[in-house]
């Protein structure tokens, strides 16, 4: 074992780095992340900022009724209004607009064709079934899912580090017990319980992310048990367990920080599996629900409405997109860890 912990994981950055194709996805990823995390500041149906007669209003943050801006009705400001965008944007009155204006349930009830209407100036996507705006629903879709598939690959790791490391460490009647115990569990039927719950309950991300987090911890938990049985016997822990060191200890100080290397490069790839789930769970209805904007909802789109080309082609291409950015971050993780790497 190393004495500074930090060298091996330095050189496995700088062999990160060397692979090109997942190093610029992995910017790409996090920019993709980072730009979706400020979705409102992109795509939304209000502005940012107004100055209407000398005074500041901030939309975004605060509904403000049509009166305000001398309007006649006491209902939030619709700002797609002709009349409310002339009294916002005329007589030394000004708004900021984010550069898409619509967001992911906004209405284009001043669109010129029927809806799903194609690619236009105003829709730079085209318009869905409904006629909501194809791109707003792509950028706020894909913040669901990837935070969606963060939030499971987090606690998917926690638990199956957690249950690999109790079999792998202590062996013996805990290892023969938990196998018997997740192949009993695995053996469940996955999709059926999913859909005896959405029976009895309204689709909820939560739900799917609880039933998905249950079963979705298995596959990490094999490669954490292997990794632990391969080390529980080595020198190093030998010589803890004679300084009298805790099983905790052990397991948090010296058998946890060996046998990362299996985990880290897992983790892209069970994202995309994350992803995916809830692409197809969404596809078939038992996701999120109907008005949150999501991947697999307008992929559905896409296939009830087969001449809306625009609809299904720029959902695909986000979604393969982001796939590909996974796959490209994991082999180049896996590359880094390698131990036979230079």
């Amino acid at each position: 074992m190393s004495s500074n912990p930090q060298g091996p994981w330095r050189r496995a950055w700088a062999r990160f780095k060397r692979q090109r194709l997942g190093y610029y996805s992995l910017i790409v990823f996090l920019v993709m992340l980072v730009l979706s995390g400020v979705a409102e500041l992109i795509s939304s149906d209000k502005p940012i900022v107004v100055r209407y007669q000398g005074q500041l209003y901030f939309p975004l943050i605060h509904d403000y009724p049509e009166t305000t801006f001398g309007g006649d009705f006491p209902t939030p400001a619709d700002y797609h209004d002709p009349y409310v965008l002339t009294r916002i944007t005329q007589g030394g009155n000004w708004a900021l607009f984010t550069p898409n204006r619509y967001g992911p349930n906004t209405l284009n009830y001043f669109a010129s064709q029927p809806n799903p209407a194609p690619p236009s100036r105003e829709n730079w996507l085209g318009t869905d079934e409904k006629g909501r705006d194809v791109l707003a629903r792509l950028i706020y879709g894909f913040r669901v899912s990837a935070l969606f598939g963060l939030a499971l690959t987090f606690v998917g790791t926690l638990l199956g580090i957690f249950f690999g490391a109790l079999q792998g460490y202590f062996a013996g009647k805990v290892d023969l017990v938990g196998q018997r115990l997740i192949e009993v569990w695995g053996a469940l039927p996955e999709l059926y319980l999913l859909l005896i719950i959405v029976s009895m309950f309204e689709p909820s991300v939560w739900i799917l992310f609880v039933v998905l987090s249950v079963f979705g911890w298995m596959g990490l938990s094999d490669y954490v048990r292997a990794e632990f049985l391969r080390n529980r016997n080595l020198e190093y822990v030998t010589a803890a367990r004679a300084m009298g060191l805790s099983d905790w200890q052990i397991i948090h100080r010296h058998l946890l920080p060996n046998s990362l290397t299996s985990v880290i490069a897992f983790l892209p790839f069970r994202k995309s599996a994350a992803v995916l789930a809830l692409t197809a769970f969404d596809f078939l209805g038992l996701g999120v629900p109907p008005s949150t904007a999501s991947l697999g909802e307008l992929l559905a789109q896409g296939k009830a409405n087969l001449d809306a080309w625009w609809i299904s082609l720029s959902t695909f291409a986000v979604l393969v997109t982001l796939l590909m950015l996974l796959v490209f971050i994991g082999e180049a993780a896996r590359a880094a860890l390698d131990p036979r790497a230079d």
